[in-house]
Parts: structure tokens; sequence; C-alpha cells
């Protein structure tokens, strides 16, 4: 079987690790950076310049699409699967999944517990109803194009939300207002999900007087045994966005687990450290089970 990660960095440890997994399945890997290739659509059907070179005979790939590059990223990853090529995520859910407002929509609707947002187009003088939506001061104003933290702020009065939201609006830049889960403690859950089951799951702790817990931002992580409605709802919040392969970050809260993002490619190092789990492994054997299924599909028809 020949598996291809879409990855722009070979040195990044989830890129490493998968490519080692692959590998050691016996399957041939190869590493193509997805923002190099050229898409070629045409009467004879969809194919995939690289390098000079037409990319022919790949079973199967697994995405690590960037935020910077999603519109392309998603481009290339549509093209590998209407050429055959069986995605350990598909293209639509990765575009759902980065959109942070649609995949709230989506959560909302499918009743899974989520901290109090609130979106406007805002007019003079609006930002006080819209604070007042979400339960008042503290609140969390959010990027909709931040990652890793960034584009995050905490605003712990009523005055300081509100200049937080006019400067950003001020910028022309789309935001979202949540409320603030005081009790959560600058610590959130990542629970990892590989073909409809949790195969690992890390809480992470913010740095002292850090309310965010990225592990970029000096959080910490530990592993962690998930309570059943945290579990249910890491499974149930990957299957509303369609996504076989997902990092689900939640908050613990008074009124039980709050999604607060479902990641389409999340990285390795931090679960696999925490948690011991051959998480790469675990992707490699979904991408085997897939390539079967659609094998025997075709052999059926």
């Amino acid at each position: 079987m020949k598996i291809a990660i879409l990855s722009r960095n070979p040195k990044l440890y989830s890129t490493r690790r998968l490519f080692e997994e692959i590998q050691k399945a016996g399957h041939e890997a190869m590493i193509v950076d997805h923002s190099l290739c050229d898409l070629i659509i045409e009467q004879e059907g969809p194919s995939i310049i690289y390098k000079g070179q037409k990319l022919e005979g790949i079973d199967a790939i697994i995405p690590r699409i960037g935020a910077s590059i999603t519109f392309y990223g998603t481009a290339v990853v549509r093209q590998f699967e209407l050429m055959g090529a069986f995605s350990v995520v598909n293209s639509q859910a990765v575009v759902r999944s980065r959109d942070k407002l649609r995949s709230l929509q989506i959560l909302s609707r499918n009743g899974l517990g989520m901290p109090k947002t609130a979106f406007t187009n805002f007019s003079k003088g609006g930002e006080k109803q819209l604070l007042e939506q979400v339960g008042g001061a503290p609140v969390i104003i959010k990027l909709l194009e931040g990652t890793q933290g960034l584009g995050v702020v905490l605003a712990e009065t009523k005055k300081a939300a509100q200049s937080v939201i006019e400067a950003f609006h001020g910028l022309k830049a789309r935001i979202i207002v949540q409320e603030f889960i005081r009790e959560a403690k600058g610590a959130d859950i990542r629970a990892f999900v590989v073909n409809g089951k949790v195969v690992g799951a890390m809480k992470r702790q913010g740095a002292e007087g850090e309310f965010r817990s990225n592990l970029h931002r000096g959080g910490v992580a530990t592993v962690i045994k998930l309570s059943r409605a945290e579990r249910l709802a890491a499974l149930n919040a990957a299957k509303a966005l369609g996504l076989d392969v997902a990092g689900v970050d939640m908050l613990q809260s008074a009124r039980g687990p709050l999604i607060l993002e479902v990641n389409s490619s999340p990285g390795l190092e931090g679960i696999e450290a925490a948690t011991g789990v051959n998480v790469a492994g675990e992707i490699i054997k979904f991408v085997e089970d897939g390539v079967k299924k659609r094998s025997s599909k075709r052999e059926k028809h």
C-alpha cells in the first residue's frame, strides 16, 4: 500500500511519527508538500503534478493541513479523493471544522454542551448587548481565524471587554464572544478520536496566571481517564463534524463537558507523550481498514 502524508514540514513530530508507523506496518510512505501540488482538471479526469511528476498509485492520504493554507490544502485533499485515494479526514469535514463559527453552529444543532457563544455584525454601541447575551464579564473573545491560543483574549471586566471588542471591530476582524467558565481553572481536556473511539485523552493545564491551556503557550499535559459523559461528548462532536480522526477540546464545568473546538489536524506529540499510547499506529490501522473496505466495495460493484 502507498500512503502519502500531506505535510509542509517533514521534520514535524506528527509527520515523522506517521511516516515511521507506515513503514513499520510494511507500507510505502511518502511525504507530499500539498502547497507544491499542481491540480490538473480536464476531461480525462483529475490529476496531480508534484515537483514535475504526475502522482500515481497512491492508495491513501493523511492530511496535515495547517490553518494558514486551509483553502488550497483542502482543494488538494479533494483532488486526491476524486482520484480514488482514501483520506483519513474528508475534505469537507476539514473545511467545516476550520470554520469556528460554522462548527459551533453544527455542535449546537446536535445538542452538544458548549460555552454560550455570541456572534454579531457589529453596530456602534452593540458591545454592551453582546456581553449581556453571554452572561456579562468576564468573557472570552476569540478571533475566528486564530489558532494555538493566538487571538484569544480574556476580558475580566465589562469595560475591558468593550475596549477589546471595539479594537477588533476597528480592525474589521471577525470575533466570537464566549462565556468564561471559571470552574475550569485554566485547564481543558483533549480527547483524541480515531475511527469512532477515543484512543487517548489528556488534561492540559495552563501556565501560572495563564487562562489558555495550549501546550504551545506553556501548558502542561497529563493523562486523564474520561468520564462517560466526556467520552460521549468527544465522540458525538467528532461525528457531528464528520471527522474520523479528531482532537476534541473541552472544558470540565458544573453543567458537564463543554466543547471548545474540534481539530481536524491534531498534533501527536502532546497526546503520545502524556498517555504513552501509539496514536500514530492507531491512525495507520484506520487507514488499512478504510482502504480494505473501499477495495471490497469496488469488487462488489
